[in-house]
């Protein structure tokens, strides 16, 4: 990488992005929505079942200014799901601010394991036992989605939920390979504890992207 792109990259000025498209949010509070999604590559998190893989390496995706990625975004939707990878590697206050600028609603998915740049509508958090995610991401938190891989994931969501807010909606989302296994886990667990709420990943059901 060139060194100027690399200053406007660390700057959240141009971004590594892995792919942008408009579809079916597929899962949490808002799945059902239409919404254009915004891929950016970079994470260290290193989930062993994560489907997207490929955007784990931040070298291997174009730097692209964050015009470019606005323009193209508005062109489809107000709606704008910023995801990863793991989004908040980079500074996401230029992307967002131009965004708004747009008048965009904007909602982030992410672990949380790196400091909370950018305005946000909606903020996922799907947090990960081998990276945690940072305290002050808690009280922000619209949303709690926590993927179901084993039994102890269970345990892993419970101790996740007392950390967040009172607002803060909970989700159970079986890991998509395993989720013969987990789904009856899943469905016992909210049955027995309704503060919980099961997602589904709808869009691999509905084969969409």
């Amino acid at each position: 990488m060139q060194k100027e792109t690399e200053v406007l990259v660390n700057k959240g000025e141009m971004l590594p992005l892995m792919e942008a498209f408009y579809t079916i949010q597929g899962e949490g509070y808002h799945k059902g929505t239409a919404a254009y999604f915004v891929r950016i590559g970079g994470c260290d998190v290193g989930c062993h079942w994560c489907d997207v893989k490929e955007s784990w390496n931040a070298t291997l995706h174009p730097p692209t200014k964050t015009e470019t990625i606005v323009q193209n975004a508005s062109a489809y939707s107000n709606t704008i799901v910023v995801t990863g990878g793991e989004p908040l590697t980079w500074n996401m206050g230029p992307l967002t601010t131009l965004l708004k600028e747009k008048g965009m609603q904007i909602h982030i998915e992410t672990s949380g394991a790196y400091e909370l740049t950018g305005q946000w509508d909606w903020i996922c958090l799907s947090p990960k036992k081998v990276k945690l995610p940072k305290a002050e991401i808690y009280s922000r938190a619209n949303e709690l989605k926590v993927i179901v891989y084993n039994k102890d994931d269970l345990r892993f969501a419970e101790e996740q939920a007392a950390k967040v807010n009172k607002d803060c909606i909970l989700y159970l989302q079986p890991e998509w390979s395993k989720r013969e296994t987990v789904i009856p886990l899943i469905v016992d667990y909210v049955m027995k504890n309704p503060k919980w709420k099961v997602s589904l990943q709808t869009h691999k059901y509905l084969n969409i992207p």
